[in-house]
């Protein structure tokens, strides 16, 4: 730990970005060994890292933001404002972007078009929400070097800890399907781990950017705090209750909002 905390915060962001790729493929590798997912034990697991993320979207991003834009003398509302609604509108415009994508060069092990493009669209999906998300890894790192008193180390491990248990029912939920439609485990292996690979790469830039361009930092952070929110409330609440498992993922979204709660607070 003393080694991680040594590091600068760029490389700290790329290990961390890492991580949340591994428990992508962690998800993804229980094709080889499982027939089916327990979604009692997989939406609870939602729910939990919903209330991480939430809970990480104010301390680990929202709350040095407008610290931040407040040290600069600009009101700490305004960038906070701003950033937080650009992320949810990038999020919403990939939504709709999703179904113009077309899948005839992928999947070809699966016969049903239908399936084929129901597939297509999950693994894109998954794999463009998972930027924003590296992207938030990243700016929380890179906050670091910010000197800002309430961005903390502790704080940025948490949020990474945070999605990367999200990112292993997403892991799961790609792999499962596809070999389900038809497509050999390896395949789907393959497909499912992949939708977690541009994580590292997007933590690394948000990092980097925020050190270089720091007077954009505020806006960065409300940034990325828009982008989760609008995972949480879009894809991950609604995708722990489908199932009927309503007080469970609900129970689990508040443990999760106070184990992030108290692990940036003390940690800070």
């Amino acid at each position: 730990m003393e080694y991680f905390l040594s590091l600068h915060p760029v490389m700290q962001a790329l290990l961390a970005g890492l991580f949340t790729w591994f428990m992508t493929a962690l998800g993804a590798s229980a094709v080889f060994f499982s027939k089916g997912a327990n979604y009692r034990v997989m939406d609870g697991m939602l729910g939990f890292a919903g209330g991480v993320m939430i809970a990480a979207s104010f301390w680990s991003l929202l709350s040095p933001a407008i610290e931040r834009a407040e040290e600069s003398g600009v009101p700490g509302y305004i960038p906070a404002v701003i950033g937080f609604l650009l992320g949810g509108a990038l999020l919403l415009l990939v939504d709709r972007m999703l179904p113009m994508l077309r899948d005839e060069r992928y999947f070809t092990e699966i016969k049903d078009t239908k399936a084929k493009h129901r597939t297509a669209l999950l693994v894109f999906s998954v794999t463009l929400h998972n930027i924003p998300e590296g992207l938030a890894v990243g700016v929380a790192f890179g906050a670091l070097a910010g000197d800002i008193t309430t961005a903390s180390i502790g704080g940025a491990v948490a949020l990474a800890l945070g999605i990367g248990i999200q990112n292993f029912p997403e892991g799961l939920a790609v792999s499962m399907p596809l070999q389900r439609e038809g497509m050999s485990r390896r395949k789907s292996f393959m497909y499912g781990q992949f939708s977690g690979m541009v994580e590292p790469i997007s933590a690394v830039i948000g990092a980097f950017a925020i050190i270089m361009i720091e007077p954009v930092l505020p806006y960065a952070l409300s940034f990325a705090a828009g982008a989760m929110i609008f995972v949480v409330a879009k894809e991950i609440i609604p995708g722990s209750q489908e199932r009927g498992y309503v007080q469970l993922s609900s129970i689990c979204l508040m443990i999760g909002f106070a184990v992030m709660m108290t692990l940036d607070v003390a940690l800070g």
